[in-house]
């Protein structure tokens, strides 16, 4: 029986099984069969190459399998894997990323909890949130996204995504980015959860004084301020994280994507008062087994040392630059973003997916926004050099020319 199976298998084809055996979220997934990564190019099963214009949604912010990464993987898979469930053994490559990190960071954000992904870094931020306040209100922000699992879709702002899961958590407000509401935060709100930059609207920058408004009315309320930094930390908007650009500081930061280097990883950073309620009332107040793994550890303390040993951070604004006086036609309406956190809008959903096909077709990877899906995605790796950004443009303009 055995042997009947595997000839089975060998009969039929990596995308049959793909649709087949593996759970699809999308009737429309991309199923791309890469077969190789590399820079900012990617390989699929034909010998077909790609620019990758979305680093795998902001991940691979130095590109893929940076060779002192792969070197750093490499020499930590002969010492240890997975030894204990987080937090109980000493772990060089936890210890010595949580001081890197912590170094590049103000003084109130100086103590690392690493879990598995960006959602479980939400999750653990609103029970510490809820624990150190006691206080059970949470607000958030139309629009937003912070993950799929209970908490912190509870707290995401996209009313579709979430009205076939209800009941979700109970006290939330969800409030308009960039408005004048933040009367609605008062002595009963445990925290806000907010990206400083908001992604899937379509990357929505801050207004002016938005963040600086929302940290004094956090302050004179008793409220924690949560900045979701998942997609828009480590370069990504031409800062190391985003919030330098306002000078806004949150008593808790959120990490993850490319945190690892390309290895899942994500981590809710605090202070130590903060961080220490976890350990009381009930002890270990937030368990993670795999949460800070050795070997995502050391990727990404590898892919931190190599963006700032490389400067890649202060290389993006020239390349935002490059980008904007590329894209110049008729059918973009507009780009919004900061750094290599790009939206390039178009009049239409439909057009914009047509686009984005066309381009994939022609071997640029881009995408669309969950709630902004007539805007297309850019966002490359930062050590995409300034001959790759004028092609890949040219590319994307040749497909814009062939639909319209």
């Amino acid at each position: 029986m055995f042997g009947q199976t595997l000839y089975f298998c060998r009969m039929i084809t990596q995308r049959q099984i793909f649709f087949e055996n593996l759970a699809q979220t999308s009737d429309l997934p991309m199923a791309l069969e890469i077969v190789k990564a590399n820079g900012v190019y990617l390989y699929d099963a034909s010998g077909r190459i790609y620019f990758d214009l979305i680093s795998g949604i902001s991940v691979s912010n130095i590109g893929h399998r940076h060779p002192k990464v792969i070197e750093a993987v490499k020499k930590q898979l002969d010492d240890y894997m997975h030894l204990m469930v987080y937090g109980e053994y000493i772990q060089s490559p936890q210890v010595n990323f949580a001081r890197l990190l912590t170094e590049h960071l103000p003084a109130k954000l100086s103590n690392v909890y690493f879990v598995n992904s960006g959602s479980e870094a939400v999750e653990g931020a609103l029970k510490l949130a809820k624990r150190f306040t006691g206080k059970t209100e949470i607000i958030g922000f139309k629009n937003a996204y912070h993950g799929s699992t209970h908490g912190a879709l509870s707290v995401g702002g996209n009313e579709e995504l979430k009205n076939s899961f209800r009941p979700l958590l109970p006290g939330i407000k969800i409030l308009e980015y960039n408005s004048s509401e933040l009367s609605q935060i008062t002595g009963h709100t445990a925290c806000v959860i907010v990206e400083p930059i908001q992604g899937e609207a379509g990357i929505i920058l801050p207004e002016k004084n938005f963040l600086r408004e929302l940290r004094k009315r956090c302050d004179e309320t008793g409220t924690l301020l949560i900045f979701d930094e998942i997609q828009t930390a480590f370069g990504r908007t031409g800062k190391l994280f985003a919030f330098e650009h306002d000078g806004v500081i949150p008593d808790i930061l959120l990490l993850g994507k490319a945190l690892g280097g390309g290895m899942p990883l994500g981590a809710f950073i605090s202070s130590k008062e903060l961080m220490q309620t976890l350990t009381e009332k009930p002890v270990l107040g937030h368990i993670t087994t795999f949460g800070g793994h050795p070997v995502c550890c050391t990727s990404g303390l590898a892919s931190l040392q190599v963006l700032l040993d490389e400067n890649l951070v202060e290389q993006v604004e020239r390349k935002e630059e490059l980008f904007r006086k590329n894209l110049q036609h008729p059918f973009i309406k507009n780009i919004r973003g900061k750094g290599l956190f790009l939206a390039l809008e178009f009049e239409s959903e439909e057009l914009n997916r047509k686009i984005v096909s066309t381009c994939i077709e022609k071997g640029v990877v881009v995408d669309w926004f969950l709630f902004a899906p007539n805007c297309m995605r850019i966002a490359p790796p930062l050590t995409i050099t300034e001959t790759q950004v004028e092609t890949a443009c040219k590319l994307i303009l040749k497909s814009i020319n062939q639909l319209t």
